[in-house]
Protein backbone atom coordinates (compact mmCIF):
# COMPACT_ATOMS: atom_id res chain seq x y z
CA UNK A 1 0.00 0.00 0.00
CA UNK A 2 2.59 2.42 1.11
CA UNK A 3 4.70 1.40 -2.48
CA UNK A 4 1.11 2.26 -4.07
CA UNK A 5 0.69 5.62 -2.63
CA UNK A 6 4.46 6.41 -3.14
CA UNK A 7 4.44 5.66 -6.79
CA UNK A 8 1.15 7.81 -7.34
CA UNK A 9 2.80 10.99 -5.76
CA UNK A 10 5.77 10.43 -7.86
CA UNK A 11 3.74 10.16 -10.95
CA UNK A 12 1.56 13.17 -9.95
CA UNK A 13 4.73 15.29 -8.96
CA UNK A 14 5.97 14.54 -12.96
CA UNK A 15 2.62 15.10 -14.31
CA UNK A 16 2.77 18.40 -12.48
CA UNK A 17 5.98 19.86 -14.78
CA UNK A 18 3.26 19.60 -17.97
CA UNK A 19 1.12 21.59 -15.41
CA UNK A 20 3.84 24.48 -14.81
CA UNK A 21 5.10 24.60 -18.42
CA UNK A 22 2.15 24.13 -20.46
CA UNK A 23 1.48 27.65 -19.83
CA UNK A 24 4.57 28.64 -21.95
CA UNK A 25 2.58 26.63 -24.86
CA UNK A 26 -0.13 28.35 -24.23
CA UNK A 27 0.31 32.01 -23.60
CA UNK A 28 3.43 32.50 -25.02
CA UNK A 29 4.14 30.21 -28.23
CA UNK A 30 0.48 29.82 -29.48
CA UNK A 31 -1.72 32.90 -28.20
CA UNK A 32 0.32 36.40 -27.42
CA UNK A 33 3.79 36.08 -28.73
CA UNK A 34 3.68 35.35 -32.50
CA UNK A 35 0.66 38.65 -32.61
CA UNK A 36 2.72 40.83 -30.55
CA UNK A 37 5.97 39.59 -32.22
CA UNK A 38 4.54 40.77 -35.62
CA UNK A 39 2.96 43.73 -34.53
CA UNK A 40 6.74 44.94 -33.11
CA UNK A 41 8.29 43.81 -36.99
CA UNK A 42 4.86 45.90 -38.68
CA UNK A 43 5.80 49.10 -36.65
CA UNK A 44 9.49 48.32 -37.87
CA UNK A 45 8.41 48.78 -41.34
CA UNK A 46 8.25 44.81 -42.08
CA UNK A 47 4.99 44.58 -44.11
CA UNK A 48 1.93 41.60 -43.14
CA UNK A 49 3.42 38.60 -45.14
CA UNK A 50 6.84 39.27 -44.32
CA UNK A 51 6.02 40.07 -40.67
CA UNK A 52 4.52 36.61 -40.06
CA UNK A 53 7.84 35.32 -42.28
CA UNK A 54 10.24 36.73 -39.86
CA UNK A 55 8.15 35.10 -36.56
CA UNK A 56 8.42 31.14 -38.89
CA UNK A 57 12.61 32.19 -39.00
CA UNK A 58 12.60 33.09 -35.46
CA UNK A 59 11.02 30.01 -34.64
CA UNK A 60 12.90 27.75 -36.95
CA UNK A 61 16.46 29.14 -36.04
CA UNK A 62 15.08 28.33 -31.29
CA UNK A 63 15.01 24.93 -32.47
CA UNK A 64 18.17 24.64 -34.58
CA UNK A 65 20.16 25.85 -31.75
CA UNK A 66 18.84 23.38 -29.36
CA UNK A 67 18.70 20.44 -31.79
CA UNK A 68 22.63 20.97 -31.77
CA UNK A 69 22.76 21.08 -28.14
CA UNK A 70 20.12 18.75 -26.48
CA UNK A 71 21.85 15.28 -27.99
CA UNK A 72 25.26 16.38 -26.12
CA UNK A 73 23.06 17.26 -23.16
CA UNK A 74 21.46 14.02 -23.10
CA UNK A 75 23.73 12.18 -23.06
CA UNK A 76 26.21 13.81 -20.44
CA UNK A 77 23.19 13.55 -18.30
CA UNK A 78 23.14 10.21 -18.39
CA UNK A 79 26.75 9.49 -17.65
CA UNK A 80 26.48 11.93 -14.56
CA UNK A 81 22.86 11.28 -13.04
CA UNK A 82 21.85 14.43 -12.99
CA UNK A 83 18.47 15.21 -15.34
CA UNK A 84 16.78 16.74 -13.02
CA UNK A 85 19.54 19.45 -12.09
CA UNK A 86 19.75 20.20 -16.26
CA UNK A 87 16.28 20.35 -16.15
CA UNK A 88 16.23 22.39 -13.40
CA UNK A 89 19.09 25.09 -15.18
CA UNK A 90 16.67 25.31 -18.64
CA UNK A 91 13.60 25.56 -16.37
CA UNK A 92 15.97 28.89 -14.99
CA UNK A 93 17.04 30.13 -18.43
CA UNK A 94 13.14 29.50 -19.75
CA UNK A 95 11.94 31.23 -16.29
CA UNK A 96 14.09 34.63 -16.59
CA UNK A 97 14.07 34.81 -20.72
CA UNK A 98 10.09 34.59 -20.50
CA UNK A 99 10.35 37.03 -17.53
CA UNK A 100 12.42 39.63 -19.81
CA UNK A 101 9.92 40.03 -22.26
CA UNK A 102 8.59 43.17 -20.45
CA UNK A 103 12.03 45.10 -21.60
CA UNK A 104 10.49 44.51 -25.92
CA UNK A 105 9.85 48.09 -27.09
CA UNK A 106 7.00 48.86 -30.00
CA UNK A 107 9.36 48.41 -32.60
CA UNK A 108 11.42 45.79 -31.30
CA UNK A 109 11.32 43.01 -32.86
CA UNK A 110 14.83 42.04 -32.75
CA UNK A 111 15.28 41.84 -29.18
CA UNK A 112 12.17 39.98 -28.76
CA UNK A 113 13.54 37.17 -31.39
CA UNK A 114 16.72 36.64 -29.15
CA UNK A 115 14.69 37.04 -25.85
CA UNK A 116 12.44 34.12 -27.63
CA UNK A 117 15.43 32.01 -28.45
CA UNK A 118 16.77 31.80 -25.14
CA UNK A 119 13.31 31.24 -23.68
CA UNK A 120 12.70 28.36 -26.01
CA UNK A 121 15.96 26.95 -25.51
CA UNK A 122 14.79 26.64 -21.85
CA UNK A 123 11.53 25.21 -22.64
CA UNK A 124 13.10 22.72 -24.94
CA UNK A 125 16.08 22.10 -23.05
CA UNK A 126 13.71 21.32 -19.99
CA UNK A 127 11.28 19.55 -21.48
CA UNK A 128 14.01 16.87 -23.28
CA UNK A 129 15.39 15.90 -19.46
CA UNK A 130 11.79 16.06 -17.99
CA UNK A 131 10.53 14.22 -20.73
CA UNK A 132 13.73 11.20 -20.15
CA UNK A 133 12.65 10.76 -16.73
CA UNK A 134 8.98 9.01 -17.67
CA UNK A 135 10.49 5.23 -17.93
CA UNK A 136 11.98 6.08 -14.45
CA UNK A 137 8.71 7.04 -13.09
CA UNK A 138 5.96 4.95 -14.60
CA UNK A 139 5.46 0.86 -14.63
CA UNK A 140 5.92 -0.33 -18.10
CA UNK A 141 2.30 -1.15 -18.18
CA UNK A 142 1.54 2.77 -17.39
CA UNK A 143 3.17 4.84 -19.65
CA UNK A 144 0.36 5.24 -22.09
CA UNK A 145 -1.79 6.52 -19.09
CA UNK A 146 0.56 8.46 -17.31
CA UNK A 147 2.18 10.23 -20.60
CA UNK A 148 -1.44 11.13 -21.24
CA UNK A 149 -2.26 12.18 -17.78
CA UNK A 150 0.43 14.25 -17.96
CA UNK A 151 -0.93 16.02 -21.08
CA UNK A 152 -4.10 16.23 -19.82
CA UNK A 153 -2.75 18.24 -16.79
CA UNK A 154 -0.79 20.04 -18.74
CA UNK A 155 -4.14 21.40 -20.57
CA UNK A 156 -5.43 22.18 -17.20
CA UNK A 157 -2.93 24.13 -16.23
CA UNK A 158 -2.19 26.39 -19.35
CA UNK A 159 -5.50 26.53 -20.41
CA UNK A 160 -6.14 28.35 -16.67
CA UNK A 161 -3.70 30.35 -16.83
CA UNK A 162 -4.48 31.45 -20.64
CA UNK A 163 -8.20 32.37 -19.26
CA UNK A 164 -6.77 34.48 -17.04
CA UNK A 165 -4.40 35.96 -19.19
CA UNK A 166 -7.61 36.54 -21.84
CA UNK A 167 -9.34 38.22 -19.16
CA UNK A 168 -6.58 40.83 -18.53
CA UNK A 169 -6.05 41.28 -22.03
CA UNK A 170 -10.12 42.22 -22.81
CA UNK A 171 -10.45 43.91 -19.59
CA UNK A 172 -7.29 45.08 -18.30
CA UNK A 173 -9.46 48.04 -16.63
CA UNK A 174 -11.05 45.56 -14.33
CA UNK A 175 -7.16 44.07 -12.87
CA UNK A 176 -6.33 48.04 -12.64
CA UNK A 177 -3.93 47.82 -15.65
CA UNK A 178 -3.33 50.86 -17.68
CA UNK A 179 -4.06 49.56 -21.23
CA UNK A 180 -3.81 45.97 -23.54
CA UNK A 181 -0.25 46.31 -24.51
CA UNK A 182 0.82 46.62 -20.42
CA UNK A 183 -1.60 42.83 -19.55
CA UNK A 184 0.10 41.18 -22.62
CA UNK A 185 3.22 41.87 -21.17
CA UNK A 186 2.36 41.06 -18.00
CA UNK A 187 0.56 38.23 -19.15
CA UNK A 188 4.46 36.92 -20.03
CA UNK A 189 5.21 37.70 -16.63
CA UNK A 190 2.89 35.60 -15.08
CA UNK A 191 3.83 32.69 -17.17
CA UNK A 192 7.86 33.12 -16.15
CA UNK A 193 6.29 33.31 -12.37
CA UNK A 194 3.59 30.14 -13.12
CA UNK A 195 6.55 28.27 -14.77
CA UNK A 196 8.89 28.54 -11.71
CA UNK A 197 5.98 27.81 -8.95
CA UNK A 198 4.78 24.65 -10.36
CA UNK A 199 7.85 22.95 -11.19
CA UNK A 200 8.31 22.90 -7.64
CA UNK A 201 6.63 19.28 -6.87
CA UNK A 202 8.69 17.40 -9.57
CA UNK A 203 12.27 19.05 -8.40
CA UNK A 204 11.17 17.63 -4.81
CA UNK A 205 9.52 14.69 -5.61
CA UNK A 206 10.53 12.83 -8.82
CA UNK A 207 13.73 10.88 -8.25
CA UNK A 208 16.91 10.82 -10.05
CA UNK A 209 17.89 7.67 -11.59
CA UNK A 210 21.23 6.54 -11.45
CA UNK A 211 24.05 7.80 -13.14
CA UNK A 212 25.78 5.02 -15.53
CA UNK A 213 29.40 5.33 -14.26
CA UNK A 214 31.49 7.68 -11.56
CA UNK A 215 31.10 11.42 -11.79
CA UNK A 216 33.43 12.99 -14.18
CA UNK A 217 34.22 16.81 -13.98
CA UNK A 218 32.61 19.31 -16.60
CA UNK A 219 35.30 19.31 -19.39
CA UNK A 220 35.82 15.11 -19.58
CA UNK A 221 31.68 14.81 -19.33
CA UNK A 222 31.74 17.71 -22.10
CA UNK A 223 34.53 15.56 -24.27
CA UNK A 224 32.39 12.35 -23.50
CA UNK A 225 28.84 13.37 -24.38
CA UNK A 226 30.63 14.25 -27.94
CA UNK A 227 31.96 11.67 -28.24
CA UNK A 228 28.71 9.79 -27.85
CA UNK A 229 26.78 11.55 -29.81
CA UNK A 230 27.19 9.34 -33.18
CA UNK A 231 27.52 6.39 -30.87
CA UNK A 232 24.01 7.25 -29.98
CA UNK A 233 22.88 7.70 -33.61
CA UNK A 234 24.76 3.72 -34.15
CA UNK A 235 22.75 2.89 -31.22
CA UNK A 236 19.61 4.37 -32.05
CA UNK A 237 19.84 2.85 -35.33
CA UNK A 238 20.23 -1.32 -34.31
CA UNK A 239 16.60 -0.30 -33.00
CA UNK A 240 14.85 -0.43 -36.26
CA UNK A 241 11.73 -0.08 -34.96
CA UNK A 242 12.74 3.22 -32.70
CA UNK A 243 14.61 4.11 -35.83
CA UNK A 244 11.56 3.87 -37.91
CA UNK A 245 9.26 5.45 -35.91
CA UNK A 246 11.64 8.64 -35.16
CA UNK A 247 11.44 9.47 -39.29
CA UNK A 248 7.67 9.34 -38.73
CA UNK A 249 7.56 11.59 -35.92
CA UNK A 250 9.77 13.95 -37.94
CA UNK A 251 7.38 14.71 -39.98
CA UNK A 252 3.81 14.48 -38.58
CA UNK A 253 5.42 16.58 -35.62
CA UNK A 254 7.08 18.72 -37.12
CA UNK A 255 3.23 19.57 -39.19
CA UNK A 256 1.76 19.82 -35.88
CA UNK A 257 4.72 21.98 -34.27
CA UNK A 258 4.28 24.23 -37.09
CA UNK A 259 0.93 24.87 -36.18
CA UNK A 260 0.99 25.51 -32.97
CA UNK A 261 3.86 28.26 -33.71
CA UNK A 262 2.01 29.85 -37.08
CA UNK A 263 -1.63 29.66 -35.86
CA UNK A 264 -2.06 32.78 -34.62
CA UNK A 265 1.06 35.03 -36.60
CA UNK A 266 -2.02 33.25 -39.76
CA UNK A 267 -4.48 34.51 -38.09
CA UNK A 268 -3.59 37.99 -36.93
CA UNK A 269 -2.40 38.43 -40.65
CA UNK A 270 -6.08 37.27 -42.11
CA UNK A 271 -7.53 39.54 -39.60
CA UNK A 272 -8.73 37.46 -36.81
CA UNK A 273 -8.42 39.72 -33.48
CA UNK A 274 -6.10 38.62 -30.46
CA UNK A 275 -9.21 38.29 -28.36
CA UNK A 276 -10.63 35.69 -30.58
CA UNK A 277 -7.82 33.98 -30.94
CA UNK A 278 -7.40 33.56 -27.74
CA UNK A 279 -10.52 32.23 -26.65
CA UNK A 280 -10.27 30.05 -29.55
CA UNK A 281 -7.28 29.00 -28.02
CA UNK A 282 -9.01 28.44 -24.23
CA UNK A 283 -11.51 26.24 -26.28
CA UNK A 284 -8.83 23.78 -27.56
CA UNK A 285 -7.07 23.44 -24.02
CA UNK A 286 -10.36 22.52 -22.26
CA UNK A 287 -11.93 20.60 -25.26
CA UNK A 288 -8.20 18.76 -24.78
CA UNK A 289 -8.51 17.97 -21.63
CA UNK A 290 -11.17 14.88 -21.74
CA UNK A 291 -9.67 14.28 -24.99
CA UNK A 292 -6.39 13.24 -24.01
CA UNK A 293 -7.88 11.21 -21.37
CA UNK A 294 -9.36 9.47 -23.94
CA UNK A 295 -6.68 8.74 -25.91
CA UNK A 296 -4.65 7.23 -23.14
CA UNK A 297 -7.51 5.05 -22.17
CA UNK A 298 -8.29 4.22 -25.94
CA UNK A 299 -5.04 3.49 -26.25
CA UNK A 300 -5.14 0.65 -23.71
CA UNK A 301 -7.76 -1.42 -25.55
CA UNK A 302 -6.14 -0.60 -29.65
CA UNK A 303 -2.95 0.33 -28.64
CA UNK A 304 -1.38 3.81 -29.44
CA UNK A 305 -0.22 3.30 -33.11
CA UNK A 306 -4.06 3.62 -33.98
CA UNK A 307 -4.57 6.64 -31.94
CA UNK A 308 -1.82 8.81 -33.14
CA UNK A 309 -2.30 7.98 -36.91
CA UNK A 310 -6.03 9.12 -36.03
CA UNK A 311 -4.80 12.23 -35.03
CA UNK A 312 -2.65 12.70 -38.02
CA UNK A 313 -5.58 12.45 -40.08
CA UNK A 314 -7.48 14.94 -38.68
CA UNK A 315 -4.64 17.22 -38.70
CA UNK A 316 -4.44 16.49 -42.43
CA UNK A 317 -7.89 17.52 -42.97
CA UNK A 318 -7.18 20.80 -40.62
CA UNK A 319 -4.95 21.71 -42.93
CA UNK A 320 -7.41 21.94 -45.79
CA UNK A 321 -9.90 23.69 -43.72
CA UNK A 322 -7.44 26.23 -42.49
CA UNK A 323 -6.85 26.87 -46.05
CA UNK A 324 -10.40 27.87 -46.64
CA UNK A 325 -10.14 29.74 -43.03
CA UNK A 326 -11.99 33.57 -43.13
CA UNK A 327 -14.36 34.34 -40.07
CA UNK A 328 -13.36 33.66 -36.32
CA UNK A 329 -16.20 31.02 -36.47
CA UNK A 330 -13.95 29.22 -38.71
CA UNK A 331 -11.01 29.47 -36.27
CA UNK A 332 -13.21 28.27 -33.16
CA UNK A 333 -14.24 25.40 -35.61
CA UNK A 334 -10.26 24.51 -36.17
CA UNK A 335 -9.64 25.08 -31.89
CA UNK A 336 -11.95 22.58 -31.27
CA UNK A 337 -10.36 20.11 -34.12
CA UNK A 338 -6.87 20.90 -33.05
CA UNK A 339 -8.20 20.27 -29.06
CA UNK A 340 -10.22 16.62 -29.87
CA UNK A 341 -6.36 15.05 -30.85
CA UNK A 342 -3.38 17.44 -30.12
CA UNK A 343 -2.50 15.85 -26.53
CA UNK A 344 -3.84 12.75 -27.24
CA UNK A 345 -1.02 12.26 -30.18
CA UNK A 346 1.18 13.73 -28.84
CA UNK A 347 1.34 12.12 -25.35
CA UNK A 348 0.98 8.46 -27.12
CA UNK A 349 3.89 9.28 -29.72
CA UNK A 350 5.95 10.12 -26.06
CA UNK A 351 4.76 6.98 -24.90
CA UNK A 352 5.17 5.23 -27.53
CA UNK A 353 8.66 5.74 -27.89
CA UNK A 354 9.37 5.57 -24.37
CA UNK A 355 7.94 2.20 -24.58
CA UNK A 356 10.69 0.76 -27.38
CA UNK A 357 13.91 2.25 -25.37
CA UNK A 358 16.09 0.99 -22.97
CA UNK A 359 15.72 2.08 -19.68
CA UNK A 360 19.17 2.55 -19.25
CA UNK A 361 20.12 4.50 -22.75
CA UNK A 362 16.71 6.61 -21.63
CA UNK A 363 17.84 10.07 -21.62
CA UNK A 364 20.49 9.54 -24.43
CA UNK A 365 17.39 8.29 -26.37
CA UNK A 366 15.12 10.92 -25.38
CA UNK A 367 17.85 13.60 -25.59
CA UNK A 368 17.73 12.05 -29.70
CA UNK A 369 14.41 12.12 -29.97
CA UNK A 370 14.33 15.56 -28.46
CA UNK A 371 17.24 16.47 -30.94
CA UNK A 372 15.22 14.84 -33.84
CA UNK A 373 12.40 16.60 -32.79
CA UNK A 374 13.88 20.04 -33.06
CA UNK A 375 16.14 19.16 -36.19
CA UNK A 376 13.00 18.20 -38.45
CA UNK A 377 10.93 20.97 -36.37
CA UNK A 378 12.61 23.48 -38.48
CA UNK A 379 11.05 22.34 -41.50
CA UNK A 380 8.02 23.00 -41.11
CA UNK A 381 8.64 27.06 -40.04
CA UNK A 382 10.96 27.60 -42.54
CA UNK A 383 8.72 26.12 -45.61
CA UNK A 384 5.70 27.86 -44.08
CA UNK A 385 7.87 31.37 -44.04
CA UNK A 386 9.67 30.55 -47.59
CA UNK A 387 5.90 29.67 -48.82
CA UNK A 388 4.64 33.19 -47.82
CA UNK A 389 7.31 35.27 -48.90
CA UNK A 390 7.04 33.57 -51.93
CA UNK A 391 3.44 33.40 -52.54
CA UNK A 392 3.04 37.23 -50.46
CA UNK A 393 0.23 35.23 -48.23
CA UNK A 394 -0.17 32.49 -45.99
CA UNK A 395 -2.58 30.42 -47.73
CA UNK A 396 -0.80 28.39 -49.14
CA UNK A 397 2.09 27.87 -46.37
CA UNK A 398 -1.13 25.89 -44.59
CA UNK A 399 -1.58 23.50 -47.16
CA UNK A 400 2.13 22.63 -47.68
CA UNK A 401 1.99 21.27 -44.21
CA UNK A 402 -0.46 18.21 -45.09
CA UNK A 403 2.38 16.61 -47.04
CA UNK A 404 4.36 15.87 -43.99
CA UNK A 405 1.18 14.51 -42.37
CA UNK A 406 0.89 12.16 -44.97
CA UNK A 407 4.46 10.76 -45.48
CA UNK A 408 4.39 10.73 -41.28
CA UNK A 409 1.75 8.11 -41.49
CA UNK A 410 2.80 6.17 -43.91
CA UNK A 411 5.99 5.13 -42.51
CA UNK A 412 4.29 4.85 -38.81
CA UNK A 413 2.45 2.27 -40.55
CA UNK A 414 5.45 0.23 -41.04
CA UNK A 415 6.67 0.44 -37.16
CA UNK A 416 5.69 -2.60 -35.47
CA UNK A 417 5.54 -1.41 -31.09
CA UNK A 418 5.79 -5.04 -30.08
CA UNK A 419 8.84 -5.75 -31.56
CA UNK A 420 9.86 -2.58 -31.04
CA UNK A 421 9.32 -3.06 -27.13
CA UNK A 422 10.96 -6.73 -27.11
CA UNK A 423 14.17 -4.86 -28.77
CA UNK A 424 14.37 -2.47 -25.96
CA UNK A 425 14.44 -5.79 -23.20
CA UNK A 426 17.35 -7.75 -24.69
Amino acid sequence: MGDEKLYRKTVNAWCLYDWAVSAFTTTVMAALFPPFFRLAAIAAGKGEAQATALWGYTAAVSLLVMALLSPVLGAMSDRAGNRKRMCALFTGIGVLATAAFVAIGRDGWALAAGLFLLANAGFAGANAFYESLLPAVARPDDLDRVSARGYAIGYVGGGILLVLNLLWVLHPAWFGMPGKAFAVKASFVSVAVWWAIFSIPFFRRVPEPPAEGPSLGLFALTREGFGRLSATFREIRRFRQVFLFLMAFWLYNDGIGTIIKMATAYGAEIGIGIPDMMAALVITQFVGIPCSFAFGALASRFGAKPLVLLGIGVYALICVFGYFMKTPLHFYILAVAVGTVQGGTQALSRSLFASMVPKEKASEFFGFFSTSDKMAGIFGPLLFSLVSNFSGASRLSIVSLIVMFIAGALLLLKVDAAEGARAAKL
